[in-house]
């Protein structure tokens, strides 16, 4: 594995992943969206998001008008399913930890589909790193400060990049400005998979 590059604490592995390799991940995510279809999700202030959601392993994470969280079972009740064994062993080899993580949120972007600068918060413990794996089209990748407001600086993420947020990276916020639509054929629809593991304390 060659080293990362490091930009504002985040380190950034481009081209982690081999097309092989990305393949075979989409076909772990298209199992986990038969048990767990992706959905629409909803802000607490009532905002419907521009990217479809879901999740495996032990809890998954929930975002409607109630709040945000981390839910044992799906909206439907159906418990969520196992975490892809691929991205285990993918999160073992970039981070070091034999302690496997409790959350893969996925969440799919299609054409205009964004994510605004956000802190990823709900977790409990945030000694533990949060991976980000990315599939399918280019992604512009904001990264910025702990707390509100600074310089940011931003990165086009390519399928196959693999980001760690830990230690003064873990609660900095960060977002996705822009999708280039078509700039890989992945995915049979176009489109980029973001794929998040998390420990969650309790």
């Amino acid at each position: 594995m060659s080293s990362p590059l490091r930009v504002k604490g985040f380190q950034i592995f481009a081209e982690y992943l081999d097309r092989a390799a990305c393949d075979a991940l989409v076909h772990d995510l298209r199992d986990v969206a038969r048990v767990a279809p992706f959905r629409v999700p909803v802000t607490p202030s009532g905002k419907v998001m521009s990217v479809r959601m879901t999740s495996a392993g032990r809890v998954g994470w929930i975002t409607d008008q109630k709040g945000y969280r981390y839910e044992s079972v799906q909206p439907s009740g159906a418990p969520w399913p196992p975490v892809p064994v691929r991205l285990l062993e993918l999160w073992r080899d970039v981070t070091g930890l034999t302690r496997d993580p409790d959350c893969c949120l996925v969440n799919y972007y299609g054409e205009g589909a964004k994510m605004g600068l956000h802190q990823d918060k709900d977790e409990g413990d945030f000694d533990w790193p949060v991976v980000s794996v990315s599939l399918g089209d280019e992604a512009l990748f904001r990264m910025g400060n702990p707390t509100r407001g600074g310089s940011t600086d931003s990165v086009w993420l390519k399928s196959g990049d693999v980001v760690v947020m830990g230690g003064a990276a873990r609660l900095a916020y960060h977002g996705i400005d822009r999708v280039r639509f078509g700039s890989s054929n992945l995915l049979k629809d176009g489109g980029r998979i973001n794929v998040t593991l998390r420990v969650v304390a309790g």
